[in-house]
């Protein structure tokens, strides 16, 4: 994804750290579809995302890092196949991860394991990076529902239930698909979630 060509304006960076710092809800283009986000550490503000989604707090929600840095700190062991899938991968990928810590409850599965991606997307890494803190990003929809493609395709109940709009021009670029799911084991296993 060529994220290069499109303006980055630091304000719109600062404004959504600053709604994550106050555990507010935001609403977010990302390198797939628009998210619905929070900090991920927070469990008040994830279970704020889940009652916006009305979606069954037993389902796990997938999270942002910037970089494979960040990665270390919420997962115990990185597998070399997930490590090998990063490196090769030139879609986005999200990876299910054994052993997740140092996240909010309510974003882990009830196995241990936490989905996490590393976004394609100049505007979410520069947000993630000066917020210095994993993000949540779900699907901007109420579950059940297709994830919106795009800006125009967010149902209103769910931009007038966040606290904070990202500029809906930082969407460019966006595959406007979901990203592809891949759980990895301990041990190299592979299991393909969502294609």
């Amino acid at each position: 994804m060529d994220t290069d060509r499109i303006e980055i304006d630091a304000a719109e960076v600062d404004a959504a750290v600053e709604a994550l710092k106050a555990g507010d809800i935001i609403l977010y283009p990302t390198d797939t579809v628009w998210g619905i986000g929070c900090d991920a550490t927070n469990p008040d503000a994830v279970a704020r995302v889940f009652e916006l989604k009305k979606r069954p707090d037993s389902k796990s929600l997938v999270t942002l890092v910037a970089d494979a840095d960040m990665l270390g700190k919420y997962v115990k062991v990185i597998p070399e196949t997930a490590i090998n899938l990063i490196e090769v991968n030139d879609r986005p990928m999200t990876i299910v991860y054994p052993g997740a810590m140092n996240l909010a409850p309510n974003v882990i599965a009830e196995d241990g394991t936490a989905a996490i991606r590393i976004p394609q997307s100049e505007f979410c890494v520069q947000v993630i990076r000066k917020f210095r803190k994993a993000i949540v990003s779900t699907s901007a929809n109420i579950s059940g529902e297709p994830a919106p493609s795009f800006y125009e395709d967010i149902p209103m109940e769910i931009i007038d239930g966040v606290d904070h709009v990202v500029d809906p021009c930082l969407e460019e670029g966006a595959t406007g698909e979901p990203s592809q799911i891949i759980k990895v084991g301990l041990h190299s296993e592979i299991e393909i979630i969502r294609q």
